[in-house]
């Protein structure tokens, strides 16, 4: 996905069409929620998932919509191709 987006933003950056790309960590949705659920353990199951986010807690749908505002705006209209991590620093472990 990330190298389509970088592709993408060189194809269309002559139409003034920006292409970036969120990275989400583990997001609590109703998707994420039964993959809990569904755990032979779900409380540690739960836990598990939040220690290995640095941030100590999971993300939430409004984290992602805060970042895709911004993507959206005229505050990012000099950034495309860029591949946005938004996952509590879970990469960074």
């Amino acid at each position: 996905m990330i190298l389509l987006t970088k592709c993408m933003a060189i194809d269309h950056g002559h139409e003034n069409i920006r292409v970036n790309a969120i990275c989400p960590g583990f997001v609590e949705t109703d998707l994420t929620a039964t993959v809990l659920s569904q755990a032979r353990d779900p409380e540690a199951a739960r836990r598990e998932r939040i220690a290995a986010h640095p941030i100590g807690r999971l993300g939430q749908p409004g984290d992602m919509a805060g970042l895709a505002v911004y993507l959206a705006s005229d505050e990012s209209s000099w950034m495309t191709g860029a591949a946005l991590p938004l996952d509590g620093g879970y990469l960074s472990v």
